[in-house]
């Protein structure tokens, strides 16, 4: 997921501006961007790889927040591969003090990478051309 928030700019020209952090005792954060040269700004990522059919609730957004808190950030996205519940989006919604964050689900997910490229391999690029016009027009007179 920093790959892909990576791609879609954050971190900027940073080189290494993305760290994925350690698998266990995260303390709720699962990758940083710094989105500057000294790094006074961060975004915090949280992952969640479900099944379809299970669901990110409130209490998990609610975790998150306290994570950014600790973190001393304001700034988070949690990204899952399955779906938030209505309380957890209501939840993140009525975040409109000074923390600030953007759910994104599974559907969302896939189209981001689609968008992309992440994962991805260019199968075919068809080259359509038709009859330059003033190219020939500029032809009758020479």
């Amino acid at each position: 997921m920093v790959k892909l928030l990576g791609r879609m700019g954050y971190g900027g020209q940073i080189k290494d501006s993305g760290q994925v952090t350690q698998a266990s005792n995260d303390g709720g954060i699962d990758g940083i961007i710094k989105e500057d040269v000294l790094g006074f700004g961060r975004l915090h990522i949280q992952v969640k790889r479900y099944a379809r059919e299970n669901s990110v609730g409130r209490e998990d957004i609610q975790g998150f927040v306290g994570a950014l808190a600790v973190a001393q950030s304001n700034k988070g996205v949690f990204i899952t591969t399955s779906r938030f519940t209505s309380g957890a989006k209501e939840y993140a919604r009525s975040l409109n003090g000074s923390t600030h964050v953007v759910l994104i689900d599974g559907m969302e997910l896939a189209r981001y990478m689609y968008d992309y490229g992440l994962g991805m391999q260019v199968e075919q690029v068809i080259e359509l051309k038709k009859l330059d016009a003033d190219f020939w027009d500029e032809m009758k007179d020479a």
